[in-house]
């Protein structure tokens, strides 16, 4: 269940809180702008507040943007420990939304997407996905390896192990979206390499991939505007968003 802003502001361009009761977990974020409706994911060990700079972008486009920190994060309540829980809170963000919203996820926030979209009912309600950074056709090994150099290995392991043992479904889920796709990804020090892409191509080729210079991993965080416009130019051509 959503329960609509208390706030009595009318006016979009202030953000207004979100508040969505879960069966273990009540998720918090706000939204701003009016318009089309963007679905923001944060990565793992982020807040909703690193999508502001790129909310700011995308509201003067036009866009109405819905940020929630995902569970075990920030403002909301519960843990993040299996992919599905977060598939479950994403499912549940999306029906909260108008028909035709655009999911943008990056890392985990693009895994859960993925993982959601597996419902059809959930698939009827979305204009296209965004992948920030991170592609479903997981490599556990190439996974692994760059959470260690990254001095990431012990957090969320538990997390990290579930949704690698769920890399089959996100392959099958991928296989057979029909939705526009795009692949934001960064240009040096990305954890999506050429290997990545050319799986998520063989899964889905309508899948269209823009690099973003001068990015790493956490895109929305180094090159936020830069993000920004490259969903824009993206998405121009998709019949939901416009």
């Amino acid at each position: 269940m959503t329960d609509p802003s208390t706030e009595s502001t009318t006016d979009p361009a202030v953000p207004r809180a979100r508040r969505i009761a879960r069966p273990d977990a009540v998720l918090r974020g706000e939204e701003v702008g009016s318009g089309p409706t963007c679905l923001l994911l944060h990565a793992g060990g982020e807040r909703r507040q690193v999508w502001a700079p790129v909310s700011e972008v995308l509201v003067d486009a036009g866009f109405r943007c819905v940020a929630f920190d995902q569970r075990g994060h920030g403002d909301s309540e519960g843990s993040a420990r299996t992919l599905s829980a977060c598939a479950d809170d994403v499912a549940a963000m999306v029906r909260g939304e108008p028909a035709g919203c655009v999911v943008i996820g990056a890392s985990l926030g693009g895994l859960a997407a993925v993982a959601a979209l597996a419902d059809p009912a959930v698939r009827a309600g979305v204009a296209g996905l965004v992948l920030v950074d991170v592609v479903p056709c997981l490599d556990p090994a190439r996974v692994r390896g760059f959470l260690a150099a990254g001095g990431l290995s012990g957090a969320y392991v538990e997390l990290v192990e579930d949704i690698l043992a769920h890399t089959a479904l996100l392959r099958q889920v991928t296989a057979e979206l029909e939705l526009p796709v795009l692949l934001a990804h960064g240009d040096t020090g990305s954890s999506v390499g050429a290997a990545d892409i050319e799986r998520l191509l063989r899964l889905a080729p309508h899948t269209a991939v823009r690099p973003v210079p001068g990015a790493g991993h956490l895109i929305a965080r180094e090159r936020p505007v830069a993000l920004a416009r490259t969903i824009l130019a993206a998405t121009a051509a998709w019949p939901g968003p416009r």
